[in-house]
């Protein structure tokens, strides 16, 4: 008989894993039922600490394991692509988390791998399944502000210890491919296209990666995203939507919370609040987006094309500022 909830397992035990576990509980067709780590006692130790069935002392173990159908890999940028393949060929639907790899040929090995062996791939940008993200694109498709102009956004936090494996380039680490890629992300979807220009400066640390990166797109004669990231400053996430007619301001894009409020207004000077109703568990949204693609076939909220596309602007922001 098909199954009607979804098996996860957790391929490692990073830390971003505590905001997809009480997720994975609160969805109605998903259970947790294993974590993998590289020992078993580590491995053994995080599923005491979670209450999760079963550990697995290696990647491939869980792999091999009939007992998982969806594996959530929330590895180092650089390792995404091979673990997402492994899993895929060996039958797993896969959510992986953002960006869904680093270069453009480990992307569409990612995408071959999902439609050779009939499985769902996935991007983990949560914030793309939330009500207020949707309200705003509506807005913004309504005509609400005019044709949009300007996207600035910005996604800036402090990383204190020196061994944070975000400023390791072996491991791709950075703060584009870290936080940069949401505000990147946020444009392009607002826009609905892809940009034709791509502009950046970095600010290279002393492990060599980006700290702070500043760039701006191009979307068209007169439309532009304009953002900065950073691991050095204060911790800060914004979004503003400037149109021919009107502005869209949301203080919390990314991280939204159950109750939001964003602002509209013809002026600066005019904004006007509303409020935006969300879910208790942020990551539910791309649990449920994982649940209808893997058990009814429905069209995934974020497609592969649209996971390619924001790579390839992330590359291109790279090479814009030298360091691809």
């Amino acid at each position: 008989m098909p199954h009607t909830k979804l098996r996860w397992g957790l391929l490692s035990t990073a830390r971003i894993n505590r905001a997809l576990i009480p997720a994975i509980r609160a969805a109605q067709r998903s259970e947790l039922v294993a974590v993998a780590s590289r020992t078993l006692e580590q491995a053994e130790r995080y599923a005491h600490e979670w209450s999760i069935p079963r550990a697995f002392g290696s990647y491939e173990a869980m792999l091999e394991s009939e007992d998982v159908d969806v594996v959530y890999i929330s590895l180092p940028n650089r390792l995404h692509a091979e673990w997402a393949i492994r899993a895929l060929r060996a039958g797993k639907h896969v959510l992986c988390e953002k960006p869904l790899a680093t270069r453009l040929e480990d992307v569409d090995a990612m995408i071959t791998a999902a439609r050779e062996n009939g499985r769902v791939l996935a991007e983990a940008f949560m914030y793309r399944h939330h009500p207020q993200t949707l309200k705003v694109k509506a807005l913004v498709d309504s005509g609400a502000i005019g044709a949009p102009k300007l996207v600035r956004g910005a996604f800036t936090f402090t990383i204190a210890r020196a061994d944070d494996i975000r400023l390791d380039p072996a491991l791709d680490g950075g703060s584009l491919w870290d936080v940069g890629c949401y505000p990147v992300s946020y444009a392009r979807y607002l826009f609905g296209r892809e940009p034709l220009e791509a502009h950046g400066v970095a600010v290279r640390g002393a492990s060599g990666v980006d700290e702070t990166f500043v760039g701006w797109l191009r979307f068209g004669e007169d439309a532009f995203a304009l953002f900065d990231s950073g691991f050095r400053a204060p911790e800060r996430m914004h979004i503003e939507v400037v149109g021919s007619e009107g502005v869209i301001v949301v203080p919390s894009p990314f991280k939204p919370g159950a109750r939001e409020t964003i602002y509209l207004g013809k002026s600066s000077t005019t904004l006007e609040p509303l409020t935006v109703e969300g879910p208790e568990q942020l990551y539910l949204g791309e649990v449920e987006d994982m649940e209808a693609a893997a058990l009814d076939g429905a069209p995934q909220r974020i497609s592969l094309e649209d996971s390619r596309n924001n790579v390839a602007a992330l590359i291109a922001l790279y090479r814009a500022a030298g360091m691809r």
